[in-house]
């Protein structure tokens, strides 16, 4: 991975940073945050620049308002909530640009905190327009991308604004791209990736990416049906994709071609109700019945999956096995997240679903590395650059040039 600066390179007191953060967090009708570990996960560079007595002036977005000023998306609560976790009061300005903003962000003192309102409030933030940009930008004197969970989009404060000003990877950007760049360096050996999720097209990327890197492959989740068809299996009503059942045939081929262990399901949880209220049975691989749905691994697989696990070096996981968020089809995620809390090697949770999985499994805190990005870790995983990632090594690499 090429480098980029961090902030042990930094040079921050009484200069204003403009620090790109994910708040995009779960808010109630009454502004009550139900879920504010994105909130907490940006504590440590928060506190850092406010020690270095910088003067921290954060964006960030929430939901998808369609770039027009929508109420129940306002940061406030946030900047309210924050304050709490900070004990020490946050300020809050209802723009992210203009006049206010610039007054808001001129008025800071050494250590002191602002929040911006929301800035997907403005089409002009995801379409990274150059005007928006340099009135974003002009708001700070150095930037800081702390954001990891968008760094996959070329938007106005993610990519552009690092290219006005002098910009660092926070302390949660660097963990994220430490721990998952750690996975295309040199991982310890065997490496094994548990992929799951409901179709192969979401993950062909990713699966065609690991295979020349890892010894092992487990197969769980929905998409399992597709290579259980492929190989002539009983699917019933299972969710196969029809149209990459060849696809599926590929895979299958290249993963022997090269040595790579592909492992598939030995048995499966079927059911006549998907959410719940049904009869449910554990029935071998490729045995569905007629009208009943596979919806989570079984027993047998759980046990097979968790001895290549617990015996790795390396695990990665992207996709959960099953539909967890059923409890009673959640035995097969929290089988295999139970293996890598017992696994001495390092241990790696793609963001979104398998973060969500491990979390409601109760073993997030039993592994190397959960990942904060859903998408982000997703196209990390598949090999594809990340614009906001991209823009902070260009800036690391002009430094490296500059006399």
């Amino acid at each position: 991975m090429k480098p980029f600066l961090t902030l042990d390179q930094g040079a921050f007191h009484g200069r204003r940073v403009l620090v790109r953060v994910d708040f995009n967090v779960p808010l109630e009708a009454n502004g009550r945050i139900t879920d504010d570990l994105r909130v907490r996960e940006s504590l440590p560079t928060i506190q850092r620049l406010m020690k270095a007595g910088g003067r921290v002036v954060l964006c960030s977005h929430l939901g998808r308002p369609g770039g027009k000023r929508e109420p129940s998306m306002s940061l406030r609560p946030v900047a309210d909530h924050l304050g709490k976790l900070l004990g020490k009061p946050v300020a809050f300005v209802d723009e992210c640009i203009g006049e206010r903003a610039e007054a808001a962000a001129k008025k800071l003192k050494d250590g002191e905190v602002l929040l911006l309102e929301n800035l997907r409030f403005h089409k002009a933030e995801e379409e990274n327009n150059p005007e928006f940009v340099a009135a974003l930008a002009s708001l700070g004197e150095l930037y800081v991308n702390d954001a990891f969970g968008t760094a996959h989009r070329a938007h106005a404060s993610t990519e552009g604004v690092a290219q006005h000003l002098p910009s660092y990877a926070g302390d949660l950007m660097r963990k994220e791209l430490e721990a998952l760049g750690g996975l295309f360096a040199k991982p310890a050996k065997p490496f094994v990736a548990a992929v799951g999720g409901s179709k192969v097209s979401g993950k062909i990327d990713v699966i065609k990416n690991l295979l020349p890197r890892v010894d092992t492959i487990l197969i769980g989740g929905a998409m399992a049906f597709t290579f259980s068809k492929a190989k002539g299996g009983r699917v019933g009503a299972s969710l196969v994709e029809e149209d990459k059942l060849g696809l599926a045939k590929q895979i299958l081929q290249e993963a022997r071609e090269r040595n790579v262990e592909f492992l598939l399901p030995v048995d499966v949880v079927a059911t006549t109700n998907i959410k719940g209220h049904g009869e449910n049975k554990v029935v071998p691989f490729g045995e569905v019945p007629p009208d009943w749905k596979g919806v989570d691994i079984g027993p047998k697989t759980v046990k097979l999956f968790a001895e290549r696990i617990v015996k790795a070096k390396t695990v990665v996981f992207n996709g959960p096995m099953g539909v967890f968020e059923v409890k009673d089809f959640s035995a097969g995620a929290c089988g295999v997240f139970a293996a890598a809390a017992d696994c001495d090697g390092t241990t790696i949770v793609g963001g979104g679903d398998s973060a969500a999985a491990i979390q409601q499994c109760g073993f997030a805190g039993q592994v190397t590395h959960v990942s904060t990005g859903g998408g982000a870790s997703l196209e990390f995983l598949e090999g594809k650059a990340l614009p906001g990632v991209a823009a902070l090594q260009r800036h690391a690499q002009a430094i490296a040039k500059s006399p």
